[in-house]
C-alpha cells in the first residue's frame, strides 16, 4: 500500500478503538466502578488538607 493509503486505515482504526472503548466502558458502568477504588484515597487526602473556613 502506498504511504498516504495507511494514514485514512490508521485513523479509522484508532477512531473505532475508542468507540469499542468508550462503549464498553458505558455499558459496564467500567468509570463508577473505578471511583469506588479512588474515593477513599481522595477523602483521605481531602480530609487531611488545612481548610479555610471563613469565607
Amino acid at each position: 500500500m502506498k504511504k498516504f493509503a495507511k494514514v485514512p486505515l490508521i485513523l479509522l482504526g484508532t477512531g473505532a478503538a475508542a468507540f469499542v472503548g468508550t462503549f464498553t466502558m458505558y455499558m459496564f458502568n467500567l468509570d463508577m466502578k473505578l471511583m469506588t477504588l479512588i474515593e477513599p484515597l481522595l477523602e483521605k487526602w481531602y480530609d487531611s488538607r488545612e481548610h479555610d473556613f471563613y469565607l
